[in-house]
């Protein structure tokens, strides 16, 4: 894959060598992922930064379909002026990007030198980071839809039902409840899930969906917000990457705080489209009780399944926030959720 990465370096004219190709101060650091099985490489000449490259961890028709996605969805949203990184070079073959270096600090880095002061202080410091955030986000989810082909997308076209019942609420119930706790079916759960399923999908999803918009997803880059990781991209509906945003347990963003950001993103939605914000709170709730259900699936899985101990952390503040969303009175028909979180957070003690 180097000598790929080598030769694509190459062929985009961004090195050279004066007569050694590649240029003996070529370095090619090998940087580590989050959940992603994609392989990462900085690209240094000398001392200058020149690129990002990218590459699937296989050549199977599935990874080299995610970063077809990426190749396509990220000229996009480029195109339609959301801020993710400059592509430099492509190489199909082997599903390799290069992309513009962002460098390496992430809004939860940003965070997290924040966290441990009083509330207020805290808010202050994140504000002007965060609104930029939602102002970013709402051009990416209006824009981003312009024009947008679902056959770009590597894993799903469209936010459904079937994802949710599969790839969340079911991810829920796998991957913490049955693999991780070791506990068996709650008798009734099942039906809950599907009635929650059947009201979220009800939203209307004709817009980009990252569908994983959260604080290490997002860099912060010469005094501006950049967008990564939105390979995953597909149709959706529009409260969902904002409940990504702010239930994120990365951040562990106070609740007035969220409340602050979402009127925001309302008044920064209205000057694209028209806005029934009554309307937008119940879907919202619905839509961050799904992705809530998500990212405690997730995070099981890749402690347990994969290895990756870092998340692990961040699963009770993950059910503390899914305990929250349930206290709402749209939920009060789920009384068997209400009483798993429950307990799981009794387990997890």
């Amino acid at each position: 894959m180097l000598a790929a990465i080598d030769d694509l370096l190459i062929k985009t004219g961004m090195i050279k060598g004066g007569g050694q190709v590649p240029p003996r101060d070529l370095t090619i650091e090998s940087l580590a992922g989050d959940g992603s099985s994609r392989k990462f490489w900085r690209i240094s000449q000398g001392k200058k930064h020149l690129c990002l490259a990218v590459a699937p961890p296989s050549l199977g028709e599935k990874d080299l379909a995610e970063a077809r996605a990426a190749r396509a969805i990220g000229l996009h949203l480029l195109q339609n002026g959301v801020r993710v990184p400059e592509q430099y070079g492509w190489d199909a073959e082997h599903g390799i990007l290069l992309f513009e270096d962002l460098g390496d600090c992430k809004l939860h880095d940003y965070v997290l030198k924040k966290q441990g002061r009083k509330e207020e202080d805290f808010i202050a410091a994140l504000r002007l980071w965060y609104q930029q955030v939602i102002e970013g986000l709402v051009v990416m989810q209006v824009r981003g839809a312009i024009s947008f082909d679902t056959k770009w997308c590597w894993d799903s076209p469209r936010y459904d039902r079937t994802l949710m019942l599969e790839r969340e609420s079911g991810y829920f119930l796998r991957a913490f409840w049955q693999d991780l706790l070791g506990n068996k079916e709650p008798a009734g759960l099942q039906e809950e899930f599907v009635e929650l399923a059947d009201r979220a999908a009800r939203i209307q999803s004709i817009y980009f969906l990252h569908r994983d918009f959260q604080s290490r997803n997002i860099m912060i880059h010469e005094e501006e917000v950049c967008f990564i990781d939105f390979q995953g991209g597909q149709q959706g509906p529009l409260g969902y990457d904002l409940a990504s945003l702010l239930i994120d347990p990365y951040a562990a963003l106070p609740d007035d705080f969220q409340e602050e950001l979402q009127q925001l993103y309302l008044d920064k939605l209205e000057e694209l489209i028209v806005v029934d914000r009554q309307g937008f709170r119940e879907e919202y709730l619905l839509l961050a009780l799904q992705r809530n259900l998500q990212i405690v699936g997730a995070f099981s899985f890749l402690s347990q399944q994969r290895n990756k101990p870092f998340f692990q952390q961040f699963l009770r503040p993950a059910l503390i926030s899914l305990e929250k969303l349930l206290r709402n009175e749209i939920f009060v028909m789920f009384p068997v959720l209400k009483k798993t979180v429950d307990s799981a957070l009794t387990s997890l003690k």
